[in-house]
């Protein structure tokens, strides 16, 4: 059995696992009915497994309600995700979506959740919008960031700040500080 484990760091623990439903854009009004208050999480274009994971690990922990990822060019939830997320992979709802543009046109228009693009451009900070209403946060791909037509579909577009001389974030680590920032302001309003 451990010789069916990926990876070589499996710490002689192996669990043996129903795989869960794998949930689309029709489950998300089911999982939006009766949140006062919905937190998403959006990842356009992460390819990385271990980013999918931290990702999904951090939204937990932040209290989103789901984490939203496009069906093609997007990380698997694989053994190697579902070990990086600790658990989350099975406590957040994981919606692979065949549309993400629709999507976020539904979650505006029939949901009335107010999407927030991260870009490196952008002139607004986080940390001078006000984010405390039902929010879907969209975080693009290392490199390339968000597609064109997704960050179309956004009301907003905030960045960052970044002190030092490298560019950019890891994904992760920029969805925990996003997350967090939000967080924050909904604890204090």
């Amino acid at each position: 059995m451990i010789k069916k484990a990926d990876g070589e760091v499996h710490q002689g623990v192996i669990a043996r696992v129903q795989a869960a439903k794998e949930l689309n854009e029709n489950d998300l009004d089911e999982i939006l009915a009766n949140k006062q208050n919905p937190l998403l999480l959006v990842l356009d274009g992460v390819t990385d497994p271990h980013n999918l994971g931290a990702c999904l690990r951090t939204a937990d922990a932040a209290g989103a309600v789901a984490v939203i990822v496009p069906k093609d060019k997007s990380a698997q939830l694989t053994s190697i995700a579902r070990k990086v997320a600790c658990g989350a992979a099975e406590t957040v709802p994981l919606i692979r979506v065949t549309n993400l543009s629709r999507t976020l046109r539904d979650l505006q228009q029939n949901h009335n959740i107010w999407v927030v693009g991260t870009a490196g451009e952008a002139t607004e900070t986080i940390y001078q919008s006000k984010l405390t209403g039902p929010l879907a946060l969209v975080m693009g791909a290392e490199g390339e960031g968000m597609r064109r037509l997704t960050r179309e579909h956004c009301d907003q577009l905030i960045s960052i700040p970044m002190a030092g001389s490298v560019s950019s974030l890891n994904v992760s680590v920029a969805t925990g500080v996003c997350l967090f920032e939000i967080v924050r302001q909904r604890l204090g309003s």
